[in-house]
């Protein structure tokens, strides 16, 4: 029994039972022709970018062991232009795509430890993680886009005055008035849209990479001659991701 008081009794030596199920009727839409607000794809694209970084190691490297990658976008943003209410929100143009994110590694590396011998070297496994970022923009061409963008709707205020006929006072005939609006009112007719902003999902990664030391010594003492240590690696990475451009749209289906 596992027994806390802050939690009902467990018998975690139960065995799990067999549950019973009944289908269920699901709840479905009219037939016909309907309205549905889904995600629809804009575009997939390929994106290509070289990466340059500088990596400092906490202690001397004897040899790299292994290195895990994963790829992580941060920023996806489509440059939408906005369009006055009217105007074709479906006219596709060039648009232009800003990412922004990082390549997260892991390195597994053995470091030497003090005990070595001339003939053997004993070393011990570490690991550093490191994150290389990127940021970078690239041009969605009208004809790439396999859905084109709702473009969102501008705002708008507008501004409207009375009439107003106001005595002009001493000084002025009495059959005179000045003919104006009231500047100690103000009225204004505002619009707002609330516009869906288009998103990206991260649908794949390649990674060519090609790391270097640059400071590598030989190890210290009698040790073998072919040994050596580094703290610094200088590493080109060609990153290549698949990325899927969406957007909250209304689409007309018809329900069977």
């Amino acid at each position: 029994m596992n027994k806390d008081k802050n939690c009902v009794d467990v018998d975690i030596s139960a065995q799990v039972g067999e549950c019973e199920n009944v289908p269920a009727s699901p709840t479905t839409t009219p037939a016909g022709e309907t309205i549905i607000r889904v995600p629809v794809t804009l575009a997939e694209l390929t994106v290509r970018t070289n990466l340059v970084a500088k990596i400092h190691f906490p202690e001397p490297v004897l040899e790299i062991k292994d290195i895990k990658k994963r790829v992580k976008i941060v920023q996806c943003r489509l440059l939408l232009p906005g369009v006055s209410a009217g105007f074709d929100p479906f006219a596709a143009t060039d648009l232009r795509l800003f990412l922004k994110g990082f390549v997260r590694k892991n390195i597994q590396y053995a470091t030497p430890c003090p005990h070595s011998t001339d003939q053997c070297v004993s070393s011990e496994l570490r690991s550093l993680t490191a994150d290389v970022p990127f940021e970078c923009t690239t041009t969605i061409g009208a004809r790439d886009f396999l859905n084109p963008p709702e473009l969102p709707l501008l705002n708008t205020r507008s501004e409207f005055d009375f009439f107003r006929a106001q005595d002009l006072g001493h000084g002025f005939p009495e059959k005179d008035h000045l003919l104006s609006s009231d500047l100690s009112q103000f009225h204004q007719v505002s619009t707002q849209f609330y516009n869906q902003l288009p998103f990206c999902e991260l649908i794949s990664s390649n990674i060519i990479e090609w790391d270097e030391a640059i400071d590598r010594v030989p190890l210290p003492g009698n040790k073998p001659f072919e040994e050596g240590i580094f703290e610094n690696v200088v590493e080109k990475m060609f990153l290549e991701f698949t990325i899927k451009v969406l957007q909250n749209q209304q689409v007309r289906v018809n329900a069977l």
